[in-house]
């Protein structure tokens, strides 16, 4: 009968199959400073094979001295690390629409996972029913999973810089495939029975503008007078109005949406618009 070794070399493993029918591999990652007793971990898989690869890298890593040891954070917890202290560098809609997905979608579905037990597989069982929809949960559509997405993928690459994962399983998903919709534009008789019933007060004006230069909403309220030239005939869009609750600031100027500020040359009638307020508000000053 072979003797057994006393003690396996650091990044040597065994693999057995459990009750439960999964395959368990056992590797060593060090000895304890203060018992010199064996540091061991074990990994999972549904196959022999699987789980004989995953061995091969891990031991390979742990004899390279590259081997990180997987974090007992859930994804709940990381997540909300990630969205209270890595934001810094976005926009305040930018982290509301983040927070906002990751409570609604991601958090509930997958938030009670360790992070060492997320896999390509589960992210993207997680995908697809959001594809299909569930019970009184309605389908989401493939632009809207892409956004999730994006969101998951970067706060697990954080992760990943941190060396709370060894890699970013969100990385290796397949996501599903947007089809752009036809635009189809207002025809000029729609338009012409839309600005008739618009009217000239402030509001009549303010959405002629929009019709007539496609204007986001906020970046026509943003439009402040130094923002017109009158004698080139130009508008410069440089900011928007963003109404935020009032512990945040309330109506505040915010940068564009992409950043990127332009020049735009309406109608004429457009500034026309903006000069007879311009006029009402010298006349009432």
């Amino acid at each position: 009968m072979p003797r057994k070794s006393k003690k396996n070399a650091q990044g040597a493993g065994t693999i057995r199959k459990r009750s439960d029918g999964r395959w368990e591999a056992r590797f060593t990652t060090g000895f304890d400073p203060a018992t010199g007793k064996q540091v061991q971990k074990s990994i999972y898989g549904k196959t022999q094979k699987e789980v004989r690869e995953k061995l091969t890298e891990l031991t390979m890593e742990v004899d390279t001295g590259t081997y990180i040891e997987p974090s007992k954070m859930t994804l709940e917890q990381w997540m909300t690390i990630w969205l209270d202290e890595y934001m810094f560098d976005k926009k305040w809609s930018t982290i509301k629409h983040y927070k906002a997905q990751a409570n609604t979608s991601i958090i509930p579905v997958l938030g009670h996972y360790p992070l060492s037990q997320l896999d390509p597989h589960l992210i993207q069982t997680f995908y697809n029913s959001l594809l299909r929809g569930k019970g009184r949960t309605k389908p989401l559509s493939p632009k809207s999973i892409r956004n999730i997405h994006g969101i998951l993928s970067k706060c697990l690459s954080t992760a990943v810089k941190l060396e709370y994962m060894r890699r970013n399983p969100a990385e290796s998903v397949t996501l599903p495939r947007v089809t752009k919709k036809e635009i189809k534009p207002l025809t000029d008789e729609q338009v012409s029975k839309m600005v008739a019933q618009a009217g000239s007060d402030g509001f009549g004006t303010l959405f002629k503008v929009v019709v007539f230069t496609g204007l986001r909403l906020g970046e026509a309220l943003g439009l402040t007078w130094d923002c017109i030239d009158f004698q080139k005939r130009r508008l410069t869009i440089n900011k928007q109005l963003q109404k935020r609750p009032l512990a945040d600031g309330g109506f505040v100027f915010a940068p564009l949406k992409n950043d990127k500020i332009r020049v735009i040359a309406p109608a004429p009638f457009v500034l026309d618009y903006y000069a007879n307020g311009n006029r009402g508000r010298k006349k009432t000053g």
